[in-house]
């Protein structure tokens, strides 16, 4: 529950990416549940691509708590929740992009390849590189 309230606190950067009309299918995968119970974390494997000058792969992910009817949605979404990270696979470490919620838009900052990575640490964020990085060589490049 915390990881959530923080996701929501982060909320700015993903509505601008949500707005350059990257996020337009959804097909969201469940990668694993949540701390709090009932809910589950997904990735929007239709948003993923690699970063053409980091060679990072940049992931959408949302949580959901389906017995209550919230998510897994896209920024803008009136239940959506999540965060946009670039993920380095071969250095197990990724930088959050942004995060949103109904009440903060997606806000990807023009200079968010400056940010320093942190370690993929939890079990949370293990599970996500442990579901997208084994398709990283088969995402767009932008």
């Amino acid at each position: 529950m915390r990881r959530a309230l923080a996701l929501a606190a982060l909320i700015a950067p993903i509505a601008a990416f949500a707005a350059a009309g990257s996020a337009a299918a959804e097909h969201w995968t469940k990668y694993t549940d949540g701390a709090a119970p009932g809910t589950q974390w997904s990735y929007d494997a239709d948003y993923s691509y690699k970063d053409k000058p980091t060679g990072r792969l940049v992931v959408l992910q949302a949580i959901s708590k389906p017995e209550s009817k919230l998510g897994p949605s896209a920024p803008g979404a009136a239940d959506g929740v999540g965060s946009v990270v670039a993920i380095d696979c071969t250095k197990k470490n990724m930088i959050m992009m942004s995060g949103y919620s109904p009440s903060k838009p997606l806000n990807i900052r023009a200079n968010w390849r400056e940010d320093t990575p942190k370690k993929a640490e939890g079990a949370e964020n293990q599970a996500l590189m442990g579901a997208v990085c084994p398709s990283a060589d088969h995402v767009p490049v932008k």
